[in-house]
């Protein structure tokens, strides 16, 4: 009978010690976890934010709602990229010479071959030429799959709510706002819940956003992330 309690005891005892050690380590590990499905999250908003800052410079100043456009304008599109060569010194611009000038002067010699007044500015050094570049080679690593940017990581196919809207500044000028965003619950699926539950508590209590995201349709933001 006393060995029978001695046993008992025993495996009480390292119920005991598994729990503390759970109660320990659950918190760390679900804090490991969570950076790491973070920083994957991040990174694809900040692709996304790439993308979009590209896509509103050849659209007018609009971003898109649409991941289909975005995504065909990454992987068609193509940027404007001006190559320079030479440049105007302090004499050519006391003389009221501007690189638009500049510009036209070699393009009416370049249309009539005449280049008289290319020697008379002392342009035959100065260029620019527009260059159109892939958005792919430009502003992503090679290898770069567009076809990602709407999933988010550990979503489990889930995609990323994108968003937009037109507003107006207190000037009168039009612009529009961006916000790309995925709650906890979608990229911390299968973690811890109360641990879940606990970081969208604080997050409510302070006012925040439940999850990661960049821009916001409230306020004017430049786009930034709410973990920067």
């Amino acid at each position: 009978m006393k060995t029978v309690f001695n046993v008992i005891l025993g495996l009480c005892a390292l119920v005991l010690i598994y729990i503390c050690y759970a109660s320990i380590m659950g918190p760390i590990n679900f804090e490991k976890a969570k950076k790491h499905r973070d920083a994957a999250v991040i990174a694809r908003l900040i692709d996304i934010r790439k993308a979009q800052l590209e896509y509103r410079t050849l659209h007018n100043q609009q971003y898109t709602a649409s991941f289909d456009s975005l995504i065909d304008f990454v992987k068609h599109q193509k940027l404007p990229f001006i190559f320079k060569q030479g440049e105007l010194d302090d004499k050519q611009l006391e003389d009221g010479l501007t690189e638009k000038k500049a510009i036209n002067i070699i393009n009416k010699a370049k249309k009539t071959g005449n280049y008289a007044d290319v020697k008379k500015w002392g342009l035959e050094n100065f260029k620019r030429d527009t260059l159109w570049v892939a958005v792919l080679d430009t502003i992503f690593p090679k290898g770069f799959n567009a076809d990602s940017m709407r999933y988010v990581p550990f979503g489990n196919g889930a995609q990323f709510e994108m968003a937009i809207k037109n507003d107006t500044a207190k000037s009168g000028a039009p612009f529009c706002l961006l916000e790309v965003k995925t709650p906890y619950e979608v990229y911390l699926n299968g973690l811890d819940q109360q641990e879940i539950a606990n970081i969208k508590d604080v997050q409510t209590k302070l006012g925040k956003y439940c999850g990661l995201m960049i821009g916001s349709l409230e306020t004017a933001n430049n786009n930034a992330g709410n973990w920067e």
